[in-house]
């Protein structure tokens, strides 16, 4: 008779300890403890661009070169490379996503770069622009005719970019770099070695190109370009320009950082400030508390007894979802605190829904446990598929919405998958407790007082 009390209370406590966590491990709540030796400093809430201020890049990636078929790949190890660099540098949470070339995008293939927290925008760039674009060329043929430009002096020459043609190799398969010195002349060298697909793309290239120069660009300018005079099958290399032992660790530091697998093109950039952040922040947390209550006060009002339960849950419900935002983690926006506050009325709904089931059963003369059970075996249905309809609309959202629009979408997710949860389980437990105190008058008044009238 007592297990469903017991677990009852069982929740409660868990519920308080989650709350606790939710709280303890917030820097900003608790400054003190987060310099503690604890698991608690660890899971501060990720906060989005919009709420934490920082840098916001666009970039447009020249696939022309690459085969439609690869090019999935290349924008996924480019997106890899960028995440690698600015994670170097101490950004915390950094965002790359990859926006496919379709109607909306024009067709082109671009990289959106979040910087939370990095508020100057050449200093972002600069992040980015120091990753290095590795290339391997070849000799055009003699009958590609020569093309003339003309200098700042107004003397044409012949543009040496057009007597070399790009290959496959790219940075895109480079293992490592390392610093080498020559045994005779101690020159410092930057030495190659390439994985399995590199290695095969860079045993042809020599093969096809024995007794000609093969040119290694980086960042679209030749470093070395050196005479093949044999088949080179180790998928191993080395660039030597005249480097200062400096510049050479420089080059392997960065070429080990990432280089990119196609080149990109900075398209736009914008700052948003850290109060900018803070203020928006604000204003979703206190439209969050406001809410909560004006809906807890409403529940107590109108249901009594049972809406207190509804209000145990909800907070359940809350520290739950805040505490699967920070452990998954969620990246939290101003868009997916409206969806999270979205989420806490459509469990108010389900709630109400339960109620005024039993409110009926009630009315029939039906017993409080009988009440209970029967109003929420009814309710179920109704709930289910109104939480389901939201569940499909938060999906088509995240799958076919822009990055703002999925966190949305994904908090609302979360929200509607947690509160059916509260309702259908935490809800009833703690009423199933309630009611298990008997039919006494007082007990039938306080379950009548709230739902019978």
């Amino acid at each position: 008779m007592w297990k469903k009390r017991i677990l009852a209370l069982i929740i409660l406590i868990l519920g308080a300890g989650i709350a606790c966590f939710v709280f303890k491990s917030e820097p900003k709540l608790n400054s003190n403890f987060e310099n503690q030796n604890s698991f608690f400093k660890h899971s501060p809430f990720r906060l989005g661009l919009d709420l934490s201020g920082g840098s916001h890049l666009i970039y447009k990636a020249d696939v022309s070169a690459i085969g439609a078929g690869e090019v999935s790949n290349s924008m996924n190890a480019l997106r890899d490379v960028i995440e690698r660099r600015v994670n170097l540098f101490g950004v915390s949470e950094p965002v790359v996503q990859i926006q496919e070339g379709g109607f909306v995008s024009g067709g082109e293939e671009k990289l959106i770069v979040d910087l939370p927290g990095v508020t100057d925008v050449e200093k972002a760039t600069a992040m980015i622009g120091q990753t290095p674009l590795l290339e391997f060329k070849t000799e055009a043929p003699k009958d590609q005719p020569q093309q003339l430009v003309v200098d700042e002096n107004g003397v044409a020459k012949v543009d040496v970019s057009q007597q070399f043609v790009g290959t496959e190799l790219t940075g895109r398969y480079l293992k490592k770099a390392i610093l080498e010195f020559d045994q005779n002349t101690r020159e410092p060298k930057v030495g190659l070695q390439f994985d399995d697909k590199g290695t095969e793309l860079f045993a042809q290239i020599t093969k096809n190109n024995v007794g000609k120069i093969v040119a290694i660009y980086l960042d679209g300018a030749p470093i070395s370009t050196p005479v093949v005079r044999e088949e080179i099958t180790g998928g191993i290399a080395q660039i030597s320009g005249n480097f200062t032992p400096t510049e050479a660790k420089q080059l392997v530091g960065r070429l080990n950082s990432g280089a990119l697998p196609v080149p990109i093109t900075l398209l736009s950039k914008q700052t948003i400030g850290a109060s900018l952040g803070d203020n928006a922040m604000n204003s979703g947390v206190k439209a969050a508390i406001i809410g909560f209550l004006l809906v807890a006060l409403f529940l107590i009002f109108w249901y009594r007894l049972p809406g207190l339960v509804a209000v145990l849950s909800l907070c359940i419900y809350i520290v739950i979802i805040l505490t699967l935002f920070k452990l998954l983690p969620v990246t939290l926006t101003a868009a997916g605190i409206a969806g999270f506050i979205i989420s806490i009325g459509i469990a108010v709904d389900a709630n109400v829904l339960i109620f005024e089931r039993v409110k009926e059963e009630l009315r029939s003369g039906r017993t409080i446990t009988d009440s209970v059970s029967t109003g929420f075996s009814r309710a179920w249905f109704s709930i289910r598929d109104s939480n389901t309809s939201s569940i499909i609309t938060a999906i088509i959202l995240f799958w076919f919405g822009t990055s703002l629009i999925k966190g949305f979408a994904l908090t609302l997710g979360m929200g509607v998958l947690v509160s059916m949860l509260s309702a259908i389980t935490i809800t009833k437990i703690f009423l199933s407790a309630i009611s298990f105190i008997g039919e006494s008058k007082f007990a039938r008044f306080l379950f009548s007082s709230g739902l019978s009238k």
